[in-house]
């Protein structure tokens, strides 16, 4: 059975029916080859962790890239 969650993905809210922060990602589009990071919750999770780690209903996924320049 699929959950549809209702959470914020930069600010924006949205349904998914990912239940992990990889999934959701990848459903978003995001490219695994590029540089970013990504926090739930004001939380950092490290890359190795995508995959295992479960969204709940109401997180906040942040996901943020570097800037070059000075």
């Amino acid at each position: 059975m699929t959950t549809t969650l209702q959470i914020s993905l930069n600010g924006e809210r949205m349904e998914t029916d990912a239940s992990t922060l990889q999934a959701l990602l990848q459903a978003r589009g995001y490219d695994f080859k590029s540089a970013f990071a990504c926090a739930i919750n004001n939380g950092f999770v490290p890359r190795p962790q995508w995959p295992e780690r479960h969204l709940q209903d109401g997180d906040r996924v942040d996901v943020v890239t570097p800037i070059t320049g000075g």
